[in-house]
């Protein structure tokens, strides 16, 4: 502001105070200041090449899981009570924390292609040799579409063979599989498969379990 006798004096002062108090309460190991490195690129040039920020480390501190709701709205709410979370990240991008309810297929750590050509090999090295030895996880993912092949099995129609061929490896276990279905598993309704618990993977100590034809 320019004033008439050459000097200009501000008589009103901006505060601090009603900011500050209006955010959430927050703990710093660190003392609370910003440092600013700042780098020209000459002494003759005003420009900035590189501008450098050193923040402290700080630790928000809330009273309940709610309250990430008020200070992000992307965020969902949670349940009263929730104590084991797991990754997820929502539409907005933000990473959220939340357990995953009705987990109806097992990832078993694998892109969905991957997952499935891992069941099929399982699928059909069981049907060849009547018994492997698996990880607990496997055997109980694959144990469902071993028993999927033997109820097709047990149609015996052309459209049910050809969906076999297409999800077995070989073909000649498909046709044994349907020539002696009958006589093996023709008066079971189901239960074609027992898993039973093996000793721990030397090296990751991973549960093992034996998955056999009944």
């Amino acid at each position: 502001m320019a004033c008439a006798s050459g000097t200009c004096s501000s008589t009103s002062t901006w505060k601090m105070a009603p900011l500050i108090s209006a955010l959430p309460q927050i703990q710093s190991s660190a003392p609370a200041f910003v440092r600013l490195n700042v780098t020209a690129a000459s002494s003759s040039s005003a420009a900035l090449r590189s501008l450098r920020f050193s923040w402290p480390k700080f630790k928000l501190v809330l009273p309940s899981l709610n309250d990430l709701a008020l200070l992000c709205p992307g965020l969902p709410s949670f349940r009263s009570g929730e104590t084991t979370f797991k990754s997820r990240t929502n539409g907005n991008g933000f990473k959220v924390l939340a357990m995953r309810h009705g987990r109806r297929v097992p990832k078993l750590n694998r892109p969905p292609d991957q997952r499935r050509a891992l069941l099929r090999g399982l699928t059909t090295q069981l049907l060849k040799h009547g018994r492997i030895l698996t990880t607990q996880a496997r055997a109980k993912a694959m144990r469902k579409y071993v028993e999927k092949m033997i109820t097709l099995a047990k149609d015996g129609s052309l459209h049910k063979r050809r969906q076999a061929l297409g999800f077995i490896y070989e073909k000649n276990i498909v046709h044994a599989l349907f020539a002696e279905v009958q006589d093996r598993y023709g008066d079971r309704n189901g239960g074609y498969t027992r898993i039973m618990r093996a000793l721990p993977r030397r090296g990751d100590n991973a549960p093992m379990s034996y998955i056999e034809l009944v």
